[in-house]
């Protein structure tokens, strides 16, 4: 068998490997994050959040019917999808590292000897199966995201400028070229990652076609790459939309023409450009230009797939993000004007005050012609600085903390260089790269930059020692935990050596992978220009910059016959090298990694999702906050058509004008809310804020005539600006609303042992000084609905977001329902517990998400379990039932969440919370439970109360959070332990106790 022929066997044996395990380990339906929203979307060819993945979500559909029509195995299918694009990625991955590795062992038109042939081969192999089994792209290659397509395209257009290369002087090598701006051009449908290696591919081909090589031709070379990307980033991806908009705003409103005739224009006109200019090149013999031509025409071919954005957003769909009908707004919806930009290039402190405001006017379609609109503003502040990295004012605390500055101290660019190298660069890259090549402590997130959780971690004990103490005596209960992998610098140490054999064989080749290791890692932590406390880790942002370093782990195997080359002969030292590196990299990052990226038994997501529905009422509203408590729930009702009666509003998107008009529309069988807004009263451009000013008003107001004043379009209703426009205003902040005690009774809005409770009107005070599109929705709701459709909130909806209606949102577990009552509680936080409801949701609705049987609970599971499920519904409802003497119902809630509690204790937060539970379960006689279930967290608590112990012993850090939780918690069982009269347990716990007195001093 010749060289191609084993060649292509290996890499598809990779291939199948690799999506053998992944479909193996797949989330068996929906996830955290993007992944339900874009299944719900990819199912019913919806539109998700900007900037959009047209490409992404036809594909997927394709995946989705698979399924045969089973609603329950859609997502399944939609993520064997992702693991088959990871699949493919492995295939190419392996073709490009023998493609290169045989350009430096084999002359040009010869074929590798049979060791040269199982070294290549064998690079090949091992550094894409390395990278297969890696952190990061595993994650990814196991849900609905686009990173796994995305991936797919990267690989896809190194591999084909790997093939351009070896086929250069070749008379139809051109077609390579257009190829790879064929499925550049696609990507943008997917993801724009795959941009980020057109410089790279710009020095590829200078390399090839340069008669002489000099670092002029060089750094030119790279300007050109930047800006070919820049002008596909900006000139074909945005201008070309932008140019046909305002062709078509000069046919509207000029020319009193059809809407859609500019662009009708505007695209004859640019088809016929582009055929002109390539006959005219062809005619002059000018082949660069004339290749450029074709090439831009080959990335408009892949670009078009965002035709897709307004032909279905001209369609009745559920999920219609920014609803991109028409040229303007499918011009905002790809420069993603929804979402704020991170300064660049200049910027200002994060202490810095706006001094001026710059407005840009936009366009809005109205029925006969685009209005001009005021859609955005920028602000120029009094403190700017070059390069800036501390720009974030809703992140001064934390600045100031890390940077060891005093309150109202202004950084310097010291403080900012030092802030880009230490945490940006440092910990939001660096950390990720030695997560997927050295080892990773855990999978708990590490925000505040400490040494217990989240950092890299070799597995090396003196090494690890030094950098994050207290691992000599690390308890089995934290080096068994799954999400610990330790891989001893091997990856890593493989990979450098063959960065080195590289560079030292072939400069150019490893030059061209150390710029694609950079522009699709190092410089996409310069433009994200990241702020701090994201609210995830972000290493699937830099999978790009692993994939090129996983090519040098490839090589690796090269590097290691050199060395044993000089003890040995060639084939042995050849077969020894394959079985170190093979040893070494991929096997070593498949056994580490398999347990804590093995999804194939986590529901958490979807029964959460679940959770939040069946907790609502018939034909119910419920507002959500975040994105894990909105997209599982779209992916349940779009996909598997749970709960079709409760209407779910995001609060954050109903800011907008496109959401709320959709929420007044009836959508299949999603019944629209009842909110009575003529639709140009909050069209984009108008009442985008009106802002507070007191007006001396007397008493409480209506909110229904607050609601006119607002959307009054008279003068006598507005005030008078100093630039002597007219403005809509809120004059007082004192709301009431009339309650018809009636209609309250009949919907069974209260429950029946309240129903004297209910006041005449409900009377409260607003909290903000503004009123967006979201409050005017809310009130015209509150005016309209009389309370015939259930209302909820999500129940850590920040309370910015409920118009200061805390007291009358009454908590029913995972939610709060607004309740028309007057029981003496307080204003400020929702306190009334509808006790029948919720214990109702936990013994027959609540499912629990498989905890009890994971072996691993993965990082966003255990946020949701300690924050929400766990708060909100168990310890409410046992501190509730034990204050009413329910004990009963206490011991059997208490006897579910022992049941159902997480299969191994996770973190401290965890012991301290299950206090309650150990108690309950002590006072309603189930003793061996307690005893259990008290052993178990003890167990914990002592190993992770040494541990912070060793740390603050070597590295003199503490953990205060967690040791205070720790000791209360030791406090707690002493308590609990002395009236039970368990002796043994009571003298250990006291033990520790005295203990850590000793040892921190608490």
């Amino acid at each position: 068998m010749n060289y191609n022929k084993w060649n292509n066997l290996t890499g598809w044996l990779c291939g199948i490997l690799a999506t053998l395990v992944y479909i193996l380990t797949a989330d068996r339906t929906t996830s955290w994050w993007d992944t339900g929203e874009f299944i719900a979307s990819a199912y019913k060819l919806q539109i998700v959040h900007q900037p959009g993945a047209p490409l992404f979500l036809m594909i997927q559909n394709i995946f989705s019917n698979l399924a045969g029509g089973d609603v329950t195995r859609v997502a399944f299918w939609m993520n064997i999808g992702s693991a088959v694009c990871s699949g493919f990625t492995i295939v190419f991955l392996c073709w490009t590292i023998t493609a290169l590795v045989r350009k430096v062992l084999v002359k040009r038109g010869l074929e590798p000897n049979n060791t040269q042939l199982l070294q290549i081969i064998s690079a090949g192999a091992i550094g894409a199966l390395a990278y297969a089994f890696t952190d990061t792209f595993w994650y990814s290659a196991v849900e609905s995201e686009v990173y796994a397509m995305s991936s797919l395209c990267t690989a896809v257009v190194l591999w084909l400028a790997v093939k351009w290369m070896h086929r250069s002087d070749q008379p139809d090598a051109n077609r390579w070229l257009l190829l790879i701006a064929y499925v550049m051009g696609l990507s943008i449908g997917v993801h724009l990652l795959n941009l980020l290696t057109i410089p790279a591919i710009a020095l590829l081909i200078y390399y090839q076609l340069s008669p002489s090589v000099h670092w002029k031709g060089i750094l030119k070379t790279l300007l050109i790459g930047v800006g070919v990307l820049g002008f596909i980033l900006w000139g074909i991806i945005q201008y070309t939309v932008k140019m046909a908009a305002y062709v078509d705003l000069a046919f509207v409103n000029s020319f009193h023409l059809p809407f859609g005739s500019g662009i009708a224009f505007f695209v004859i006109l640019l088809i016929a450009g582009l055929i002109y200019g390539l006959v005219i090149t062809n005619q002059r013999n000018k082949p660069i230009w004339n290749i450029a031509l074709l090439a831009t025409c080959f990335v408009l071919f892949g670009y078009s797939s965002y035709t897709f954005l307004p032909v279905r957003a001209q369609t009745e769909i559920a999920l219609n993000n920014n609803n991109p009908n028409d040229v303007f707004s499918l011009y905002g919806y790809i420069t993603r004007e929804q979402y704020p930009s991170e300064p660049l290039l200049k910027g200002p402190t994060f202490n810095a005050n706006p001094i001026d405001v710059n407005e840009q006017s936009f366009y809005r379609k109205d029925p006969s012609k685009y209005t001009e609109i005021s859609s955005s503003k920028s602000y120029v502040y009094d403190q700017e600085m070059l390069f800036p990295r501390v720009w974030s004012e809703r992140h001064a605390a934390y600045y100031q903390n890390y940077l060891g500055l005093n309150d109202g101290q202004t950084p310097t660019q010291a403080d900012n260089l030092s802030f880009f190298l230490e945490y940006q660069l440092n910990h939001m890259y660096w950390r990720y790269f030695m997560w997927n090549f050295v080892g990773r402590q855990n999978d708990t997130p590490n925000p505040m930059v400490s040494s217990f959780n989240g950092n890299w971690l070799s597995g090396i004990k003196a090494i690890d020692e030094v950098r994050l103490g207290g691992q000599q005596t690390l308890d089995p209960i934290f080096t068994k935990d799954p999400s610990r992998n330790t891989y001893f610098f091997l990856p890593l140490l493989i990979g450098i050596a063959g960065l080195i054999w590289h560079f030292r064989k072939s400069k150019r080749d490893a030059l061209v992978i150390s710029l694609l290791f950079f522009f699709t890692g190092i410089a996409i932590v310069l433009y994200l220009n990241q702020s701090p406390l994201q609210p995830r880790e972000r290493d699937y942002a830099y999978a790009g910059s692993f994939y090129m370093f996983s090519i040098w782990i490839g090589m690796g195997v090269l590097a290691i016959t050199e060395l044993l080359r000089k003890r040995m002969a060639l084939r042995w030292a050849t077969g020894s090298a394959v079985t170190i590196a093979l040893l070494a990299a991929p096997t070593l990052l498949i056994v580490q990694n398999w347990d804590d990226h093995d999804r194939s038994d986590r529901t958490m997501a979807k029964h959460m999702a679940y959770n939040y529905l069946e907790s609502c009422a018939p034909n119910a509203i419920l507002f959500t906050y975040t994105d894990n408590d909105t997209f599982p729930l779209w992916y349940l009702q779009e996909v598997e058509q749970v709960r079709r009666d409760v209407r779910v509003v995001n609060i954050g998107y109903l800011q907008s004008d496109w959401y709320l008009e959709q929420l007044m529309k009836d959508q299949a069988d999603l019944k629209a809310l009842p909110i009575h807004i003529e639709p140009q009263k909050i069209a984009k451009g108008v009442r985008e804020v009106l802002h507070f000013v007191d007006m001396q008003i007397d008493g409480n107001v209506d909110v229904s005539t607050l609601l006119d004043i607002m959307l009054s379009d008279s003068q006598s209703n507005q005030l008078q600006l100093q630039n002597g426009k007219y403005a809509n205003i809120l004059p007082t902040k004192n709301f009431q609303l009339p309650i018809d005690k009636d209609a309250v009774i009949a919907h069974q809005v209260v429950p029946k042992t309240w129903e004297d409770s209910i006041p005449e009107k409900l009377e409260w005070t607003y909290n903000k000084n503004y009123v967006s599109r979201a409050e005017l929705g809310l009130m015209s709701l509150l005016v309209n609905n009389n309370w015939e459709r259930p209302v909820y909130f999500f129940s850590r909806m920040p309370e910015e977001h409920t118009m200061g209606l805390n007291k009358y949102l009454v908590s029913e577990g995972l939610v709060h329902r607004l309740m028309p009552v007057e029981r003496g509680q307080p204003t400020e936080q929702p306190t009334l517990v509808n006790m029948d409801t919720l214990y109702e949701n936990i013994t027959q609705k609540l499912q629990w998400g498989n905890l009890n049987q994971l072996a691993h609970l993965d990082t966003d599971s255990r946020f949701i379990y300690e924050n929400y499920l766990y708060p909100d519904v168990l310890h409410l409802a046992l501190q509730e039932l034990r204050q009413q003497d329910e004990l009963d119902k206490a011991g059997r809630v208490a006897a579910i969440a022992y049941q159902e509690r997480p299969k191994q204790v996770n973190n401290i937060t965890q012991v301290y919370q299950n206090t309650l539970v150990i108690d309950t379960l002590y006072k309603t006689k189930q003793s061996n439970e307690a005893n259990t279930m008290l052993q178990q967290n003890l167990a914990y608590l002592a190993a992770d109360m040494d541990y912070k112990a060793s740390v603050y012993a070597s590295k003199q850090e503490l953990d205060v959070r967690n040791i205070r939780l720790g000791m209360t918690t030791l406090a707690m069982y002493t308590e609990m332990l002395q009236e039970e009269e368990h002796p043994a347990l009571l003298a250990e716990v006291q033990a520790l106790d005295r203990k850590y007195h000793q040892i921190f001093g608490q």
